[in-house]
């Protein structure tokens, strides 16, 4: 695993034991946790015990001291609150208040782990001491998501200490903006948004546009369910995004910049807005940029959370104070676009893929990925694995390796890790599709993906096991674009609403052979008549489950079951009688008393009575329930 700079190393002057550092992990998901709490604890407790703490960066850390820290996201979500002990390489999971005493005592004072509190690797159960033991990190390759665990997302000194600015004081200062643009577009970088356009081709167009007034825009209107790889950018390394807006502004002759965030963040929205104050302060951005003469603005702004303002055109309408609905292309907002100017629109981490490009040239971001699909991509792993997070991986690699391997395998509706359990992942959220088992060892990239009738998009990547069922997952993703139709086309207003409709009715038992057929084309429709990306892409996770799980579909209409037992409507629970013991707890559980049988013989349920709430499957540890 790559990482940023540690602080320190194992000696300090004079032979004395050089400072620890305790790193709280303080992106959202660790917060929820209680990860505020865990730090407010470890900075009482280490002065209770008498050892000299502190909570700012210094770039010579006096040996014997601690220095106590929040980072952004370190990735492994399933297992936070996380806490990192350098230079030791420690990593304690599922950290308490209640165990920060003992870490303090045992670690920060004599110098021992831990056990307890170190990740233990399922099956063998050994414990791994820090990231390097633990294979959800030593199989990715991370970049974008490197310093994101380690630094101090608000302090712009720690960020400076590792390089940061570097590669936008050489983009203004040493390079021609051609030639900013003719590097970028060398290394192959695709926009990390979803649409894989290349990156150094928008620059160089919108940079030949005649006019003195340009914009650069940062889109973080992250919407897609499921994911969260820009907003633990943004929490974890705001200064990386900030960086790379300042080199694209440099390629096309911009001055004026925005992050576009949306409020549901605001995490996000706070760490990005101390940076662009931190990076004013620090005369990297206002008036006279690296003493250049020239001027440079960042805006934050933040959006109302329209799923249908991350397409480039609705969000610049959303900036101007209109309604957030997209416009025909072309023109193009490299040619057109805020204000009537030339406009570049790039994704957080594509501008945060920039700064490398910058710093370490071209072939060193080329060596990685395929030869179209360079660079690494990080994804939102959810959904019923081992273990939840945030991934970076090259392009090339497989579900197989994302999903079996970093993410530990597919578990079952108790938690249990099965071989046998993998059914499918829905990639690129509710405008991607879903892949099969057959797609598990296909490299993953924009082509192979579109091939698969899928996308790469924003990099949301959900894995479902055997018990789910396609059709409600399809209607789900269905409802959430229905509902963030910005209502401007008929075929994306009117068509999702109809298709939603014939998905209830297939999973709630009146569906016909003609539903299929008029769902199937009605798709199609709506794919070729909307305007935006959001209409063109909405039938795909519906299309998608339409051919690779069509004998799920059959038998909700054909045979009005659903083979999963998911789909409330179509149920018909019943109890195994090879399986009861007649325990009753199932009697017990039952809210409407529709099961009989006495204890110790078989049970039944009576179908008049039952409503069908599934407490019965969930009360019986035999399986015996079916059906539900």
């Amino acid at each position: 695993m790559s990482t940023a700079g540690d602080d320190g190393a194992a000696d300090g002057a004079g032979g004395m034991p050089a400072g620890r550092r305790v790193v709280v992990c303080a992106g959202t998901g660790c917060v929820a946790g209680g990860a505020t709490a865990v730090y407010a604890e470890f900075l009482a407790a280490i002065r209770a015990a008498g050892l000299p703490v502190v909570t700012e960066f210094r770039a010579e850390q006096e040996p014997g001291h601690t220095r106590l820290s929040k980072s952004g996201c370190q990735g492994f979500c399933q297992m936070g609150p996380l806490v990192t002990i350098l230079p030791d390489g420690l990593l304690y999971t599922r950290v308490q208040v209640a165990d920060v005493a003992e870490i303090v005592s045992r670690t920060l004072a004599q110098g021992e782990s831990v056990e307890r509190l170190l990740y233990a690797e399922p099956g063998t159960r050994r414990r791994c001491h820090g990231a390097g033991d633990i294979p959800f990190y030593q199989l990715q390759q991370r970049h974008v998501l490197s310093a994101c665990g380690t630094i101090d997302p608000e302090s712009i000194q720690e960020y400076v200490h590792h390089g940061g600015y570097e590669a936008a004081r050489k983009a203004h200062r040493e390079l021609a903006p051609d030639a900013i643009c003719k590097e970028i577009l060398r290394s192959g970088l695709r926009g990390r948004g979803g649409g894989g356009f290349p990156t150094g081709r928008k620059w160089e167009a919108a940079r030949v546009q005649p006019g003195d007034v340009k914009y650069v825009i940062c889109n973080a209107d992250e919407g897609d369910p499921g994911a969260f790889m820009n907003r633990s950018v943004m929490e974890g390394n705001p200064h990386s995004i900030l960086e790379g807006l300042m080199i694209a502004a440099r390629a096309i002759g911009a001055r004026e910049t925005l992050i576009y965030v949306r409020a549901e963040y605001p995490l996000a929205v706070q760490r990005m807005r101390r940076a662009v104050a931190d990076a004013e302060a620090m005369g990297f951005l206002g008036a006279d940029v690296f003493g250049t003469g020239q001027s440079l603005r960042c805006d934050v702004m933040e959006g109302a959370g329209a799923f249908v303002c991350g397409e480039e055109t609705a969000m610049i309408a959303s900036i101007e104070g209109q309604r957030g609905m997209p416009r025909p292309k072309p023109p193009f907002p490299a040619q057109s676009g805020l204000w009537g100017k030339p406009t570049v629109i790039n994704n957080v981490e594509t501008l945060a893929h920039v700064v490398r490009i910058l710093r370490e040239g071209a072939d060193v971001f080329r060596a990685l990925g395929t030869a179209a699909s360079p660079g690494t991509k990080t994804f939102a792993l959810t959904g019923h694995v081992a273990n939840t997070g945030l991934v970076e991986v090259p392009f090339g690699a497989t579900l197989r390796q994302i999903v079996m391997d970093i993410g530990g395998g597919i578990t079952d509706r108790r938690g249990r890790v099965r071989a046998d359990g993998f059914k499918a992942v829905q990639i690129g959220g509710p405008s991607g599709g879903c892949l099969t088992r057959e797609h598990l060892d296909l490299p993953l990239d924009y082509d192979s993906l579109r091939g698969a009738g899928a996308m790469v998009g924003s990099g949301g990547l959900v894995a479902m096991n055997t018990q789910t069922c396609m059709v409600s997952i399809a209607r789900f993703f269905m409802d959430f674009t229905q509902r963030e139709s910005c209502g401007k086309c008929v075929l994306c207003r009117e068509g999702t609403r109809q298709m939603l409709a014939l998905l209830d009715d297939i999973i709630e038992g009146r569906a016909t052979g003609e539903t299929l057929e008029l769902l199937e084309r009605l798709g199609h429709a709506v794919q070729k008549g909307s305007l935006c990306g959001l209409g063109k892409t909405a039938p795909n996770p519906v299309l998608s489950t339409l051919k690779h799980f069509r004998a799920e579909y059959d038998a909700h209409v054909f045979h009005k079951h659903c083979p999963t037992g998911q789909c409330k409507a179509l149920a018909k629970p019943s109890i195994d009688p090879a399986l009861c013991k007649g325990c009753t707890a199932c009697v017990k559980a039952c809210p409407v008393g529709a099961i009989v049988g006495a204890r110790k013989q078989t049970h039944s349920i009576n179908p008049e009575l039952c409503i069908k709430c599934g407490a019965c499957g969930t009360a019986c540890k035999l399986g015996a329930v079916v059906g539900i």
